[in-house]
């Protein structure tokens, strides 16, 4: 019995799970892929999408299936257009390179906790910081942030921190490239990228204080 109750006692909460698939899948929804695709492309679907539909069903309802599309759409340009241009994005990386380990430290810490992130610093090998929100866990390598370009072996690192720490997902942070395979890699393990642009719209209220 009570190694029975060990087990159930370390498995995580069954909504946890399910939340964490339905998380997993979003990520590769139509809607999350269109979101991080140019925000024309949702439009010109809306479009095409209404007027096939007119074809066999009432204008209004027709109308009515693009409409998601189209509101995906506009989210989209909102996004894109409030992002960094490539002057600021290319500025921002070279002042974070010029950075020392503290300092961009305490800029990633205030970032992550604007996004509603409690964070912690664990000084590992694998992983600098434990990031939590609710009852998911994620880990973030950051301390390779000055290398132009990361090879696979940091953020294989990182996926078995993350599996040794039981957290929910884990995130590779660099100013700098990947190689082909730690970014293939990254795809199969479901590790977030914080790269180049995103690293910089991560960022951007730090550097202004």
């Amino acid at each position: 019995m009570s190694g029975r109750g060990d087990a159930a006692g370390s498995r995580a909460p069954a909504g946890a799970i399910v939340r964490s698939v339905k998380l997993r899948m979003h990520q590769n929804s139509l809607f999350a892929v269109l979101l991080r695709s140019p925000w024309w492309i949702s439009v010109v679907v809306a479009v095409a999408l209404a007027a096939a539909a007119r074809l066999v069903i009432p204008d209004l309802y027709a109308l009515a299936m693009g409409l998601p599309f189209l509101a995906i759409g506009l989210v989209a340009a909102w996004r894109q257009f409030r992002a960094p241009s490539a002057r600021r994005i290319a500025g921002t990386l070279a002042a974070v390179r010029a950075m020392s380990w503290d300092e961009f430290a305490r800029a990633l810490e205030g970032a992550y906790e604007r996004e509603g992130y409690k964070v912690a610093r664990i000084g590992g090998a694998a992983a600098d910081f434990e990031l939590t929100k609710g009852w998911r866990v994620s880990l973030v390598s950051a301390k390779r942030w000055k290398a132009a370009r990361t090879g696979v072996e940091p953020l294989k690192e990182l996926d078995a921190a993350r599996r040794a720490r039981e957290a929910q997902e884990c995130v590779y942070v660099a100013a700098g490239e990947l190689s082909d395979q730690a970014r293939t890699f990254a795809a199969q393990k479901n590790i977030r990228l914080a790269l180049g642009p995103e690293l910089a719209r991560l960022l951007r209220q730090s550097m202004r204080t």
